[in-house]
């Protein structure tokens, strides 16, 4: 049996929804999970083309094989046992590692939807996509990328407890995303915003992050005040000083530029950014904005 899944990149925050509103791009990577007649090699059961593909474990370290072994221990432990070594993974990877774009979220959400997939064939029982995020944020810490990884288009959510709305955009079809050739561990840049904030940015970034779902949903003349964020980006500057310039250039020419996650991607809330503002270094890429989530299907 084969079970395929694709997973959407994302794009967190959006400016000043710090940890609770994601955007899904159609930029996917394709899983293909395979279920042999006999156990496989553990030390050679991943094959990995596309991004990374030269330094991503080829074993059960590998994040998804590891997310979708401990999803059958816990949540189908009768057959984890015998489905577990008999398990090969395909990986086609096309979302940006380290870049701002979802792409530890969306393997996090591709081990638990294959473990799903698995589960249901195997017992008969589903496991809701409101489970999956909720695992997936207890792996993630938060849920701003599971939940559009998971859900698709732009979802507000909570962490404690995990709930996740969905808004429509009617507003954009489509946006830029202006990738660099570096990289930025998350770790990092969640390092260098303080433990307090001042109650004046705070009710700042509030009174934007709702102006932003409206801009979404509703105004897109809006999107450029709506996107101004005073939370996190400008504690993070040192740590991608290149991506905050060309944020304030582009904002400098009326466009509504964000830091993408945790950086040093840039998001652009519009559909084309002019060659002449891009610099050497970045990559515009514009993409649809995804609006179903991750999506299987199944080979018997």
């Amino acid at each position: 049996m084969r079970v395929r899944l694709e997973v959407p990149a994302t794009s967190a925050n959006l400016g000043p929804g710090y940890d609770s509103y994601g955007l899904a791009l159609d930029i996917v990577d394709t899983l293909t999970l395979t279920v042999h007649d006999a156990a496989v090699d553990p030390d050679r059961c991943v094959e990995v083309t596309g991004e990374s593909a030269d330094v991503l474990p080829r074993d059960r370290s590998h994040l998804i094989m590891r997310i979708i072994g401990e999803v059958l221990e816990s949540e189908f432990p009768d057959v984890a046992a015998d489905l577990s070594p008999r398990l090969s993974l395909e990986c086609v990877n096309r979302i940006p590692h380290s870049r701002g774009m979802g792409s530890s979220a969306a393997a996090v959400v591709a081990g638990i939807g294959l473990a799903a997939e698995l589960g249901a064939w195997s017992t008969g029982a589903e496991l809701s996509r409101d489970r999956i995020l909720e695992i997936a944020t207890a792996v993630e810490g938060h849920p701003d990328n599971a939940a559009p990884a998971t859900f698709g288009g732009l979802t507000v959510s909570l962490s404690a407890p995990v709930k996740s709305w969905q808004v429509p955009v009617r507003t954009l079809e489509t946006v830029t995303v202006l990738v660099p050739s570096f990289r930025l561990d998350t770790e990092v840049a969640r390092g260098l915003i303080p433990a307090g904030i001042d109650h004046a940015i705070a009710a700042d970034n509030s009174a934007r992050a709702g102006l932003l779902v409206h801009g979404l949903s509703n105004d897109a003349q809006v999107l450029f005040e709506a996107t101004r964020d005073q939370l996190h980006q400008e504690f993070r500057r040192s740590a991608y000083p290149d991506s905050m310039a060309l944020v304030d250039s582009l904002r400098a020419e009326g466009l509504p530029a964000v830091i993408s996650g945790a950086g040093p991607t840039v998001l652009v809330l519009a559909e084309d950014v002019p060659e002449t503002l891009v610099p050497a270094g970045f990559v515009a890429q514009r993409t649809a904005i995804d609006l179903g989530g991750y999506r299987v299907s199944r080979e018997n």
